[in-house]
């Protein structure tokens, strides 16, 4: 545990120094006459920055240590991205003889300038400007009250706080409503992380305004200590029903399933909440994490819903959740049941989504079969 840590800071700090000996030949290649105390300055600027996560968890009833965290993320990351390319162009480009060097360094250094701030614009509208993701499903089972179509309306992942905070609410909920749906799922990552800034921001009364039953599960990220049950009671009270390893079909056209989170090693294996279920009604499970859907198929699940992987989010994170997960983002037909994996409608961590898009999913959800 300490060797990992101190190799993890090493390799933390060996990382900021790469960003700020290229920040500093940027600023050089414009101002050689720039005195080495303003390294120092830059120095000291990168270390609090680089320290700034620290800030969200110390100062967490403040949205600005948030914010601040959130930002740093973001351009470490595009730093990540951007500078090793531009490191490469220098290395090739010097090459060629007749090029001045202090015109080459400034010249890259407007181009990753330029990049940083187009991959950067581009990523904040992708996490936070969602679109509407429709999939059509048809059970093979009579609903419960006897209707042959309804429409239901997923979302997962939302990290409410400060980062997805009030407008994005608001956002969802007019979102939600202007679909007009039967049911609304929510599998799990409504909160990120804690539920301080979830209930000052006023997350809890926004999205009272769903004029919908809404269901919904817990996530990874929706932390839930033993014995407390404040996160629920919060969850209740933003008007949706939570699913805690529960089984409910009453007053509903399917039988709703809310698994808790992976996490939780207290949960109920998929096929002993199915024998709590009437399994000649459609089953819908919530499950926040999409594993085992070989489990949940054979359990006779006819429809999961996930989110989780938010496809990634950022690239090249995409290839990685498409290695773990057998469906990491989409539709996905296993056995006899329908697999659907939300990429979220929020984000994590940074405000970015560079390869991904923040998205809602409705679900027209078709019943065959005889009563």
């Amino acid at each position: 545990m300490i060797i990992g840590l101190i190799v993890f800071m090493l390799v933390y700090h060996a990382f900021l120094f790469y960003i700020g000996w290229n920040l500093w030949k940027g600023i050089r290649s414009f101002r050689p006459e720039l005195r080495r105390r303003w390294l120092f300055v830059l120095s000291g600027v990168l270390l609090l920055a680089a320290w700034s996560m620290a800030f969200r968890f110390i100062f967490s009833e403040y949205a600005w240590a948030h914010w601040v965290g959130g930002i740093w993320l973001s351009f470490a990351y595009l730093m990540v991205l951007i500078l090793p390319v531009t490191n490469l162009a220098v290395l090739l480009l010097r090459f060629v003889k007749r090029i001045d060097r202090r015109r080459l360094t400034q010249s890259l250094t407007i181009l990753a300038a330029m990049l940083t701030l187009t991959v950067g614009g581009v990523g904040v509208h992708n996490a936070y400007s969602p679109v509407v993701r429709e999939y059509s499903v048809t059970i093979d089972k009579p609903a419960l009250d006897g209707r042959k179509k309804m429409k239901i309306v997923m979302a997962a992942d939302m990290h409410f706080g400060a980062l997805s905070g009030p407008a994005h609410a608001k956002r969802l909920v007019r979102m939600i409503n202007a679909q007009h749906p039967d049911l609304v799922l929510f599998p799990g990552d409504l909160v990120d992380d804690d539920i301080v800034q979830y209930v000052k921001q006023g997350i809890p009364e926004i999205l009272r305004g769903i004029e919908a039953p809404v269901y919904a599960s817990l996530g990874n990220h929706d932390r839930l200590e033993a014995g407390d049950t404040t996160l629920i009671r919060t969850l209740e009270d933003s008007g949706m029903t939570l699913l805690y390893d529960d089984v409910v079909s009453e007053g509903l056209p399917v039988t709703l399933i809310g698994r808790k989170d992976r996490t939780d090693h207290t949960r109920l294996p998929v096929s002993e909440l199915v024998k709590r279920a009437d399994t000649k009604s459609p089953l819908v499970l919530l499950d926040h994490q999409p594993y085992d859907l070989e489990l949940a198929s054979q359990a006779g699940i006819d429809l999961e819903v996930s989110g989780h992987t938010h496809r990634g989010q950022i690239f090249p994170a995409n290839f990685i959740t498409n290695r773990i997960y057998e469906n990491d983002w989409g539709y996905l037909r296993k056995g006899e049941m329908d697999s659907i994996v939300t990429s979220g409608y929020g984000f994590w961590g940074l405000p970015l989504r560079t390869n991904s898009r923040s998205e809602l999913v409705v679900i027209d959800l078709s019943f065959a079969g005889e009563h």
